[in-house]
C-alpha cells in the first residue's frame, strides 16, 4: 500500500489549510481569548499543586503534549494517554515504555471504563501516598492538577476520577459534575473534585489550552483529525480524505474481506421497498434506523465497499495522484454504503465526511496510532 510519505504530505497540505484558515479568522477557532485566561491562571497555580497529571490522545502521544508545562520542569507530573480504546494496545504499552526511559510516570487508560479509571486512581493514590510519606505526614490535603489540550478527555475522566473516589471512600453528597462534550473548548473554568480520602485528594479539572501558535504543519492536521480544534477551520470533507489516506497506508482493510459486497450480499441500492401494512410512524422509524451509520450492518457495509475499492485497486498508491483516485472511488462507495440519497448532490459527499469521521473518532474503522516513534 502506500508509503507514509504520501500520507505526510496530505497532512502537511491539510495543516497548510489550518494555519491559513486560523490567520484568516484572527485566531477565531484556535486560541481563543479564553485560552490565554485560563492558560494564566493556571500557570499560577501550577506551582503551588502536589501533582500534575497531564490527559494526551493516546492517538497522538507527542502532538497532544501540553505546551505549557515546558515551563515547568519541576512539577511532579504524571503522562496519562486517555483514549487507549481507540488505538493499538501493544503500540499504548511502547509509548508508555518511551515516556519511562524520559524518567516520565505514564500510565494508559480509557474513561469510559471503570476498571480502566479505578485502576488509574489506584496509580494516583500510589503517588500521593509516598508524597506523604516524603513530606512526613499522613493527613495533609493533596491537589492534583489535570491539564491537556482540548477534546482529550479531561472532563470525562475528572468525572469518573470523582465519582469512583468518592464511592470508594462511602462518602455521602451531590456529585459534581464537569462539563463533557465532543466539541472542543467546552470547559471555560478551573473546577475541585475530591477524588479520596485520608489523605485527602483534591483533583483541579482545567479548560483544554492549545499552543499559541503551532509551526508544524503535519501536528496541525493530526490535532484537526482527532478532534483537538474545530472541524470548521478545515471542513469535514478534507479531514475525511486524511483519514482515508491514513486508512489506505495501512492494512486495516484486509481485516473487513468477510463484509465484501462482492460475496454476495445485496447492495442498498439494489433493495427494493416491500409493500408494507406498517403505519407509517413505524415506516419511518424503519428509515430512520436504516440511516443511523452507527448500525452494526451499515458499519459493516462501510468496511466492506472500503474493502472492495481498495482490495480492487490497481493504481500505484505511492503517488499522491492515484491516491486522490482511490479516495475520490471510495467516497462514492461509501455514499452507497452509508446511505446517503444520490439527490443530494454535492452535499452527499459532506454527509459521507461526516459519518466516517465520527466511525474514525469512535474506533469502528480500526485503531490506529498517528504519532511515529522518536527517532
Amino acid at each position: 500500500m502506500a508509503t507514509a510519505s504520501v500520507a505526510s504530505k496530505i497532512a502537511r497540505e491539510i495543516g497548510v489549510a489550518v494555519k491559513k484558515a486560523v490567520i484568516r479568522n484572527k485566531g477565531k477557532g484556535w486560541y481563543s481569548p479564553h485560552m490565554a485566561a485560563a492558560s494564566a491562571a493556571i500557570a499560577q497555580r501550577l506551582p503551588l499543586v502536589d501533582l500534575v497529571v497531564e490527559i494526551r490522545d493516546a492517538r497522538i502521544p507527542l502532538s497532544s503534549e501540553y505546551e505549557l508545562l515546558r515551563n515547568f520542569q519541576s512539577c511532579r507530573r504524571i503522562v496519562v494517554m486517555n483514549k487507549m480504546d481507540l488505538t493499538d494496545p501493544t503500540k499504548t504499552k511502547e509509548w508508555m515504555r518511551y515516556f519511562e526511559r524520559q524518567n516520565c510516570m505514564s500510565y494508559g487508560v480509557n474513561s469510559h471504563n471503570k476498571d480502566s479509571v479505578k485502576g488509574l486512581l489506584n496509580f494516583v493514590q500510589a503517588q500521593v501516598r509516598g508524597l506523604c510519606r516524603a513530606n512526613n505526614h499522613s493527613s495533609e490535603t493533596i491537589t492534583v492538577m489535570l491539564v491537556g489540550i482540548p477534546n482529550v478527555g479531561k472532563s470525562a475522566l475528572a468525572n469518573a476520577l470523582h465519582q469512583i473516589g468518592r464511592i470508594s471512600a462511602a462518602e455521602k453528597g451531590k456529585l459534581k459534575r464537569a462539563t463533557v462534550s465532543p466539541q472542543p473548548g467546552e470547559t471555560k473554568d478551573i473546577s475541585s473534585m475530591k477524588i479520596a480520602s485520608h489523605p485527602s485528594v483534591y483533583l483541579l479539572d482545567t479548560p483544554g489550552i492549545l499552543p499559541r501558535t503551532i509551526h508544524d504543519a503535519e501536528l496541525c492536521s493530526k490535532l484537526a483529525l482527532t478532534g483537538a480544534i474545530n472541524d470548521g477551520l478545515i471542513g469535514q470533507k478534507e479531514l475525511a480524505k486524511y483519514f482515508l489516506t491514513i486508512l489506505n497506508s495501512s492494512d486495516q482493510y484486509m481485516k473487513w474481506a468477510k463484509f465484501s459486497i462482492n460475496q454476495g450480499k445485496v447492495s442498498f441500492i439494489e433493495q427494493k421497498e416491500e409493500p408494507s401494512t406498517s403505519s407509517n410512524l413505524e415506516i419511518r422509524r424503519r428509515k430512520q434506523y436504516l440511516m443511523d451509520h452507527t448500525q452494526d450492518s451499515i458499519v459493516q457495509d462501510v468496511r466492506g465497499a472500503i474493502f472492495d475499492i481498495v482490495s480492487s485497486f490497481d493504481g500505484n498508491t505511492e503517488r499522491e495522484d492515484d491516491m486522490i483516485k482511490l479516495i475520490e472511488a471510495q467516497f462514492v462507495a461509501l455514499r452507497e454504503a452509508f446511505r446517503v440519497p444520490e439527490e443530494l448532490d454535492e452535499n452527499a459527499y459532506d454527509k459521507v465526511a461526516v459519518k466516517l469521521l465520527n466511525l474514525y473518532r469512535t474506533g469502528r474503522l480500526g485503531h490506529y496510532v498517528l504519532d511515529p516513534f522518536p527517532l
